[in-house]
């Protein structure tokens, strides 16, 4: 049976909680992180894109009532740089204030006071919705590129910046446009086998770091373009442009 897509989109999805309440914000993580999430947390603007700088998040619950920078001007400025999802909370229930955050980028929005569940549920569907438009991006588009490297989908070729084409194997090319469909981003095992190779991981079963040491191993000269993060899956570490 396959996995769903969000529950294998990472080992233990990373979100990060904006709100400048330390009791919403204590409450909130603990919820979330008995729900099988990874949770970080920053009470206004400065502390959030200092988590973002440290390392990656798979959504934002952001606050629209912060001090200093609202949560409406910060997801404005985070959409210029990055498609991480969005869901928006504020004190306020009116519909302004709603379309508004949706206007500036949000991918979704709930209303204060409400309850961790409801939460749970929204972060769970815009996860969902996430993972899939990364596996329906390759349709749309007709390859990649990144460090100097070309995949293109119609010919099934991967191209060095030297205009080599480097052959790959079914399971080698079906890995690496994983991968590209979501760099920098940590993608467990189990939604590598599943995504990449249409099955589910066995108990024990480390046919995916083989496939990955493969693939590396033709793609990677001097510079590690695969990092292996322990305990969690793998990220692809290089930009990565769309063509096409």
């Amino acid at each position: 049976m396959s996995l769903d897509p969000a529950e294998l989109f990472q080992a233990r999805p990373t979100i990060l909680l904006v709100d400048d309440d330390v009791q919403i914000l204590e409450l909130v993580a603990r919820f979330l992180r008995s729900s099988d999430f990874t949770v970080r947390t920053a009470r206004d603007g400065r502390e959030m894109n200092a988590s973002l700088a440290d390392s990656p998040v798979d959504l934002i619950v952001l606050d629209l009532m912060l001090p200093g920078t609202s949560g409406l001007v910060l997801c404005r400025e985070l959409r210029k740089t990055s498609p991480v999802p969005v869901i928006m909370l504020t004190a306020k229930g009116d519909d302004v204030d709603r379309i508004t955050g949706l206007e500036v980028g949000a991918d979704d929005y709930l209303a204060k006071p409400f309850n961790p569940r409801e939460l749970l549920a929204r972060v769970k569907a815009v996860l969902r919705r996430t993972a899939a438009s990364l596996t329906q991006s390759r349709t749309r588009h007709r390859g990649f590129g990144f460090a100097g490297w070309k995949l293109d989908f119609l010919k099934r070729e991967l191209t060095r910046s030297d205009g080599v084409v480097v052959d790959l194997s079914v399971g080698e090319f079906d890995l690496l446009v994983t991968f590209l469909d979501a760099p920098q981003r940590v993608l467990s095992r189990e939604y590598l086998l599943d995504t990449a190779r249409n099955r589910t991981l066995e108990p024990f079963d480390r046919a995916i770091d083989v496939q990955v040491s493969r693939l590396r191993r033709k793609i990677e000269d001097g510079g590690e373009l695969i990092k292996t993060v322990r305990g969690a899956g793998y990220i692809f570490a290089p930009n990565v442009e769309r063509f096409g």
